[in-house]
């Protein structure tokens, strides 16, 4: 059976809102859950005729799980504001949920484009993961970053890719790299040494390398070495955010404990 909800979660979006919901006005349901924007991004998805549901913030996972808690049709495509469903992954997506043999899940490639430009390798191309799926069988894993759903069923690939129009500019993409390596840096496993120097000198070596000549950034001209240095200083902020966090928990637990209290675990 056919009928699909598709889930957005928003903090000010105005200026990407409206394209993304053009792109799924054939959906049966729209859901929006936004986390108290200051522009006009709630305004225009109600007026769009999109479910739209005020929220404080908590974590990216849960945000999304609180919008699929409110999706009512059979079907859920997940989506984030910056995205597009072009016309022949519509079609696509269509008759794949009204076919009697559909699987519970589908993997969707992503086209990202990069101030403007559509970016082909580097690890950007085809950058899928699963965004279709039946309700009731899929949720988005308790991580803070880098959210993905959690299937219990069969998944397949869909063949049509969505756009993504990701980063206003320069200055947006490194702001948003330094707030993700900071939220990256609280999934780096406490089992592992990761504050040895040369985790912080040789990963981001290594990050740069694979996305410049494993994964052929370079093709992708000056852009392509852009992102793949920056990827590099994103991992190396990344695990330098875990290793200023350890020394301050390391600090602490070299103090007393106030009487009648225990310390608060790391």
């Amino acid at each position: 059976m056919s009928g699909i909800t598709v889930i957005i979660i928003t903090k000010n979006e105005a200026e990407n809102i409206a394209a993304c919901l053009e792109s799924v006005a054939w959906a049966d349901e729209v859901i929006v859950v936004d986390h108290f924007s200051d522009d006009d991004t709630a305004a225009i998805a109600t007026a769009m005729g999109a479910k739209v549901f005020r929220e404080p913030w908590t974590c990216f996972s849960t945000q999304k799980n609180s919008a699929l808690d409110k999706a009512t049709r059979p079907w859920v495509l997940s989506l984030d504001a910056d995205e597009r469903v072009p016309a022949a992954l519509r079609d696509e997506i269509l008759a794949t949920t009204a076919s009697a043999t559909a699987r519970d899940g589908y993997f969707i490639g992503r086209r990202n484009h990069f101030r403007g430009r559509w970016i082909r390798h580097g690890g950007w191309y085809p950058d899928r993961s699963l965004r279709l799926f039946r309700r009731g069988r899929g949720r988005f894993e308790d991580r803070v970053v880098h959210e993905c759903v959690k299937l219990d069923g069969s998944a397949g690939t869909l063949e049509n890719d969505m756009e993504h129009y990701t980063y206003r500019s320069v200055s947006d993409y490194l702001r948003r790299l330094d707030r993700y390596s900071q939220l990256a840096s609280l999934e780096v496993s406490p089992r592992r040494r990761w504050t040895r120097w040369h985790t912080l000198a040789l990963r981001p070596l290594y990050t740069a390398l694979r996305m410049l000549f494993l994964q052929r950034g370079f093709l992708d001209g000056c852009t392509g070495m852009f992102l793949a240095f920056s990827y590099s200083y994103y991992t190396f902020l990344k695990y330098y955010h875990y290793y200023e966090r350890q020394k301050e928990t390391d600090a602490l637990s070299c103090l007393p404990p106030i009487l009648g209290e225990s310390l608060p675990e790391a």
